[in-house]
Parts: structure tokens; sequence; C-alpha cells
């Protein structure tokens, strides 16, 4: 049985995000391999958590894809 390494990464969007733009991202983050889970609180919808194998995929990858879908987002919990 192999493990799996997973970390989990908080990002902060600048701007609220409407529900479209919303559904977007969390469809985008999980397509890419490597991501587990994604959670968008709905009380804080500046932040997402997501749970990844950092061996499958990088935070700065999960980073660039919100910043295509939503604009700015910066990296602030590992």
């Amino acid at each position: 049985m192999t493990d799996i390494k997973l970390v989990d990464v908080t990002l902060h969007i600048d701007s609220t995000l409407d529900t479209a733009i919303r559904s977007a991202v969390e469809k985008e983050l999980r397509s890419l391999s490597g991501v587990v889970s994604v959670h968008m609180p709905n009380d804080k919808a500046h932040l997402v958590e997501v749970a990844y194998n950092p061996d499958d995929v990088k935070a700065e990858h999960i980073a660039h894809s919100i910043r295509e879908l939503a604009g700015h987002v910066e990296l602030i919990g590992l």
C-alpha cells in the first residue's frame, strides 16, 4: 500500500466572486490531477481551501488556475 501525501493550502481572492465564477473556480480546481478536495465557504467567499497531493500538483499551479478565472489571488497558508 502506498501512502499518499496530502497538504492543505488556503488562498485569498481579492474580490467577492459571483456564483458563476465560484462554480467555475471549483470545477477547474477539481479537474486538476492531485486535487483531493476544494472548499469555498459561503460565509468567507474570498477564501478557497484546497487539499492536494504535492507530488501531482503544486500550490503555484492551483493559484494560477484560480487567477485565470478570478483575477488576483494570494497563497496565504500552506
